[in-house]
């Protein structure tokens, strides 16, 4: 079974695999696309990756591909935890520009569903987090974009994070969502 729990922008899901444990341990799965398909998620995912954060703070985002490499992302965490963001970057979309947040950790065993035309990024809560996700298409530099995860005109709640935030210069570097090629 799998409980799927809307976040508030259209598309953007919690998703929550059951457990079954015991004295063990547990067993979860966490992809069966036909069981999926029947919540209403039916996507293709061509490729998987991991992450690994070796200090709280570590601030990856905003990132995502245009169309026509645009990708859907399904993330989990497997060891530690984090603050997962979705910012709808749909032009057309009445919620353009907003956003939305969720704990996701190893330990809730929980999942964000981040659809196409949503800027994607997290901040670990804690040391040595490992992100597992899958995406609906490859890698494409040429489409690769991504916006700062400061900007004041998306306004999102970061978490205090002792030392402060650490990032690449990809992410530092980043344009301001007004300036930054989004979807139509």
């Amino acid at each position: 079974m799998l409980e799927v729990r809307p976040l508030g922008l259209d598309g953007v899901l919690e998703i929550v695999p059951k457990r079954h444990g015991d004295a063990r341990g547990y067993f979860s799965e966490t992809w069966n696309a036909e069981r999926f398909a029947e919540a209403g998620i039916d996507l293709d995912f061509v490729q998987d990756n991991h992450s690994y954060s070796a200090s709280a703070g570590v601030l990856r985002g905003l990132h995502y591909q245009l169309p026509p490499r645009a990708q859907d992302k399904l993330l989990r965490v497997v060891k530690g935890s984090l603050l997962d963001v979705a910012v709808d970057i749909r032009r057309s979309s009445p919620t353009f520009g907003k956003w939305v947040a969720l704990e996701v950790s190893a330990d809730k065993g929980n999942q964000i569903l981040v659809p196409k035309g949503f800027a994607h990024g997290f901040v670990t809560l804690v040391p040595d987090t490992e992100v597992l996700y899958k995406v609906t298409d490859t890698y494409s530099p040429e489409h690769d974009r991504s916006i700062r995860f400061d900007d004041p005109r998306i306004g999102i709640e970061w978490p205090e994070v002792p030392g402060g935030f650490l990032l690449s210069d990809k992410d530092r570097k980043a344009p301001l969502l007004d300036a930054a090629e989004v979807f139509g």
